[in-house]
């Protein structure tokens, strides 16, 4: 693991590219260096098995570019915002140096994404603070670190955004990282699995769909809507064109 600019963390393989995946292909595509981060497997999801989203989500890393992914096997569906599990994001925190971390929606149909999007939110703080001490896989202490800044990627809900990005150029590479889950959606030969919220035949219609509304206010064809905790500083009023 090598410092990143951007740390992007799903609670499930998939969450990050159903939601944000447009915004990393674009930064990557600038030159900023992208670290994924899933914090469990997936295994309650209704179609699949962990080892068969593990094989899609590395999949859809390399058709990324991100520079490494990492899963922290945290129990899906049950999971807490636990000193163990802060101190586990902590430790990948500091070991990447991050500037930026995209996180869970900050409030969502389901629990685990308003839920992890607060075990992010305060392992970011903690891992600012020296008192709090980690290692590294050497058994070398860390430095502490603190990203300057964490936006919330909306996932399912229809919640306003703080912000959006256009990532009209990068909508059908989105897709791509997508469907590297294919396990997760629409699948005309496969009739043997129960059907989920994202598995029916329209659902992918509906990430573009979402695309294009979140795109719509700025004039553009496809963007990705996120939320704040904090309120972000800008340097000047042209940074907000």
């Amino acid at each position: 693991m090598k410092k990143v600019d951007i740390l992007a963390i799903g609670v499930h393989p998939d969450d990050v590219e159903l939601s944000c995946s447009g915004t990393i292909l674009k930064h990557i595509a600038q030159g900023k260096t992208v670290g994924l981060l899933d914090l469990t497997r997936g295994e309650l999801g209704t179609r699949g098995s962990a080892e068969i989203r593990t094989i899609e989500a590395n999949n859809s890393a390399k058709i990324m570019g991100a520079s490494f992914r990492i899963n922290l096997d945290m129990a899906d569906g049950f999971f807490k915002n636990t000193k163990e599990n802060q101190l586990k994001i902590i430790q990948i925190i500091r070991a990447c140096q991050p500037e930026i971390i995209l996180a869970n929606a900050l409030d969502d149909r389901h629990p685990d994404h308003g839920r992890a999007a607060k075990l992010v939110h305060d392992s970011c703080f903690l891992s600012g603070l020296v008192k709090v001490p980690t290692f590294d896989e050497n058994g070398d202490l860390q430095d502490r670190w603190r990203p300057k800044s964490v936006y919330h990627y909306i996932q399912d809900a229809q919640l306003d955004p703080d912000f959006v990005i256009d990532i009209s150029d990068f909508i059908e590479t989105k897709m791509q990282c997508i469907l590297s889950f294919k396990s997760q959606f629409f699948d005309a030969n496969n009739t043997s699995e129960l059907s989920s919220p994202i598995s029916g035949q329209d659902f992918l219609e509906f990430i573009k769909a979402k695309g294009r509304t979140f795109g719509r206010p700025i004039g553009v064809t496809y963007a990705e809507g996120f939320n704040v905790a904090r309120t972000p500083g800008v340097d000047s009023l042209f940074d907000l064109l």
